[in-house]
């Protein structure tokens, strides 16, 4: 290929990095990289406050692909030696630590910083002030907070569905009733995930549940119960086991942006450029190619262009169709209007302790409660879920002996809750997470607020006529739409990456159809589940 070729990348997240990586590795063709923000990694960046870390969102590094595992453990090797709060429970337990399958001749996390730990998960629902395991299991909690009546009609709303499924499925509420019956819809799937859109179930197109929940179902919950009582799988790989209900995962010891400032350090080394805060207004599009990207330096103010042979975009699709300008048919405009986003609000609260204790059979450092994070099922608080950045990597703290945990908060860009000031929405969210009885006001150390627009591409508003804006940017040889914003997909960070290296592998085989990219976490291998990442 000509080493004159150039590829112009809108954003520096996991899809925008990949792709360039991966042009690096398999092509002669420069990438050039333009980020809108002043940070790598997208919604999987690592936010550092005083020396504590945010993950926004929560990212697990686990996928059934295992080129994706490979690629990332080819950046971050799998730790060989056990991390901080492991030593210390070691100590603290006299030895009966919860072990983990150290990676042989890998890293000691202790002594290196490139290293990729693992982590155990667990995510759990708050609901009715108590804790539920996620996914719902049947077991002797979950009948004692329950109750027998609600455990009955839960059973016997999950048979009738069976009987009588809803069909066709036309919403997520029919998506959820169909796989777990109306009751346990409405005590553990509704308001929650009412929450996170804004919206009710019945308005929210059906897609959601197949994009983030696929083959989770009541009876694959309760085999995967019974198959662990005789084994357990303790490999990273996890094969055969849904997503949702994997007991382990990869994690960058110091959370998922040092993954992608990682990849960002290797793009630049072998030649590709990277651009910060330099955010792209205009896309020139003549025929069937686009012949150059205009971009503007929000620092400077000064705008340029830029001629590229091909883009790569993961900029919100309404934003990009928007960009393109008056060569987007009419109808298509009108499709991308109409595209909805849900946005994001993280509250980082460092704590001397929480109220709420430790009653699993998980040791934790000063007993901390172990999960990674826990669903807020109450209704009569907006908060959505909390995070304990603890648990994801014990280097995520500047002092172990504190609590680091994130508020995570869903709304749009206007409203009510993102109108809030920063000191507003602290005292809002301290007040709500004592009101359900998780701290306590006077362990409070200190606070952060971080916003996160587009976090969310939603699945209503013109979602149901998107096969339009599909079709008409298809039709543009050299653009590739890739990541979660970019395909308007709510995909987490191994599809994004998959799309980028699909679009890439593409360029190099002459391929013209953009199907394959499109197909990806549609096809069951791809198959994950996490509300959030």
């Amino acid at each position: 290929m000509d080493n004159k070729k150039t590829a112009l990348i809108i954003g520096a997240g996991p899809a925008g990095l990949t792709a360039a990586y991966e042009l690096l590795h398999k092509t002669n063709i420069k990438p050039i990289i333009f980020e809108a923000s002043d940070m790598m990694g997208g919604i999987a960046r690592t936010v550092n406050y005083k020396g504590n870390r945010i993950d926004i969102g929560g990212h697990r590094f686990f996928s059934k692909s295992d080129k994706v595992m490979k690629w990332w453990n080819n950046i971050l090797p799998i730790q060989g030696a056990p991390s901080k709060d492991d030593l210390i429970l070691e100590i603290s337990y006299q030895g009966k630590k919860q072990a983990v399958a150290l990676e042989e001749n890998g890293p000691d996390p202790e002594k290196f910083d490139l290293v990729m730990l693992i982590r155990k998960r667990l995510s759990r629902i708050f609901f009715l002030r108590h804790f539920f395991n996620y996914p719902v299991s049947l077991n002797l909690n979950t009948i004692s907070n329950l109750g027998i009546l609600r455990i009955f009609k839960i059973g016997l709303s999950y048979l009738w569905i069976k009987l009588f499924p809803i069909k066709p499925e036309k919403s997520l509420e029919d998506f959820f009733i169909n796989r777990f019956g109306n009751e346990l819809y409405k005590t553990f799937f509704r308001d929650y995930t009412e929450k996170v859109w804004g919206v009710p179930c019945s308005q929210i197109k059906p897609e959601w549940g197949a994009q983030r929940i696929k083959g989770l179902s009541v009876t694959k919950t309760i085999l995967h119960a019974l198959k662990s009582i005789f084994s357990k799988d303790s490999s990273v790989a996890q094969k055969g086991v849904e997503t949702s209900l994997i007991e382990q995962f990869l994690y960058p010891k110091y959370g998922p942006g040092q993954m992608w400032e990682e990849v960002a350090r290797i793009v630049k080394d072998k030649g590709g450029e990277i651009y910060l805060n330099h955010r792209v207004i205009g896309l020139t599009v003549q025929g069937k190619r686009t012949q150059e990207v205009k971009v503007k330096n929000d620092i400077t103010g000064e705008e340029k262009s830029y001629k590229g042979d091909h883009v790569f975009s993961t900029m919100a699709v309404k934003d990009l169709v928007k960009s393109i300008g008056e060569v987007v048919p009419k109808a298509v405009q009108e499709v991308a209007d109409g595209l909805i986003y849900r946005d994001f609000i993280t509250v980082g609260l460092l704590l001397n302790k929480l109220k709420i204790k430790n009653n699993t059979a998980l040791k934790t450092i000063n007993n901390l409660i172990p999960d990674n994070w826990i669903y807020i099922q109450e209704s009569d608080v907006k908060l959505g879920r909390l995070q304990i950045f603890n648990n994801w990597s014990p280097y995520m703290v500047s002092d172990i002996n504190k609590v680091w945990i994130g508020l995570e908060y869903f709304c749009n860009i206007g409203d009510e809750l993102w109108s809030k000031s920063d000191d507003e929405f602290t005292r809002f969210a301290i007040d709500e997470l004592a009101k359900i009885q998780i701290i306590d006001k006077k362990d409070v150390l200190d606070h952060v607020v971080i916003r996160m627009p587009k976090t969310y591409p939603a699945y209503f508003g013109t979602y149901d006529r998107f096969q339009e804006i599909r079709d008409f940017v298809d039709g543009i040889e050299n653009l590739f739409l890739i990541g979660r914003n970019g395909m308007h997909r709510y995909n987490n960070q191994d599809h994004s990456m998959l799309a980028a290296m699909t679009a890439v592998d593409n360029i190099v085989n002459g391929i013209n159809s953009k199907d394959n990219l499109w197909n990806i976490n549609v096809e069951l291998d791809y198959h994950e589940e996490k509300v959030g990442d």
